[in-house]
């Protein structure tokens, strides 16, 4: 098996999690995900099998999410399974939230939660947590791109935002600073990621629809279908010398990354200087 799967992560299972079982399904260890999700978040999660996890490189990493936020209420974790810290009975209008909003839009700086995977000198941040230490967390920046309230109820002050953003962010961050920006505290309910790079919630396959290795084949994505770098299509000798790791000229001018393709599926990856494209990551006739 060579190819990608657009799966849904269920709500209370890791992204590891999701990796075993599929393990268990297809019976290959050459699998991994493209971007972690919290247990308690859910949605698209894709999926590299087999030699395609060489591609993960070359997959788009902007992601969009629907988040529900309980304004009011702050946790250590910044979301639902955390402790209480902070508590307010303030009101606001979706007019205050909107102005407030406007600072969290385009390239910020983001304080990651301490209660993330990031490392700091060597140690997990949530170790750190744990444990009750001190930890210095720097700043990261992130982009924002689309930023937008879907739904407000203002009766039990719970807002559903629709955010478009950039690898790295993440959205407890924003549930827990928008609470503060206004004042009234807040934390994340509910995540659902609805798009990861090229892949999208409406074409996402259950994990219990996947029962035996056929089941997984009959819904491979071929990675030409995610991957937009420019393609070259390689004749029988082209063909031969990439098997081989050399390089070849192409008859135009490329720059950069290009798809070496032949019979419709990806032989290698090139890195192209004008009509020179050398091979970087060759997969051989086998996946094709």
């Amino acid at each position: 098996m060579f190819g990608f799967l657009n799966i849904y992560k269920p709500k209370g299972k890791t992204s590891h999690d999701v990796v075993a079982i599929l393990r268990r399904v297809t019976k290959m260890k050459q699998i991994g995900h493209t971007g972690t999700l919290d247990p308690f978040a859910e949605g698209v999660l894709p999926v590299c099998i087999g030699k395609a996890t060489r591609l993960i490189e070359y997959l788009a990493d902007d992601k969009a999410y629907i988040g529900t936020v309980q304004l009011g209420k702050s946790t250590t974790t910044y979301d639902i399974e955390g402790d209480m810290v902070k508590v307010s009975d303030k009101e606001v209008s979706i007019e205050e939230i909107e102005k407030a909003l406007q600072s969290f839009r385009g390239e910020v700086e983001q304080f990651p939660p301490i209660y993330s995977a990031i490392k700091v000198n060597g140690k997990k941040l949530y170790e750190y947590a744990r444990k009750g230490e001190e930890v210095e967390i720097k700043p990261r920046k992130v982009t924002i791109k689309n930023l937008k309230i879907l739904n407000y109820d203002s009766k039990n002050r719970v807002l559903e935002l629709y955010i478009e953003c950039s690898k790295g962010t993440y959205i407890r961050s924003i549930a827990n600073d928008l609470g503060e920006a206004l004042g009234v505290y807040g934390h994340l309910t509910k995540l659902v990621r609805v798009k990861a790079g090229e892949f999208e919630i409406k074409d996402c396959i259950r994990l219990e629809d996947l029962e035996t290795k056929e089941d997984a084949e009959k819904v491979l994505i071929n990675p030409l279908e995610k991957l937009h770098y420019p393609k070259y299509e390689l004749g029988e000798e082209e063909k031969n010398k990439v098997l081989n790791g050399m390089e070849i000229f192409s008859p135009q001018d490329y720059e950069g990354i290009v798809i070496l393709v032949y019979s419709n599926n990806i032989l290698a990856i090139g890195e192209a200087s004008g009509r020179r494209i050398k091979c970087v990551k060759v997969f051989g006739i086998s996946s094709v």
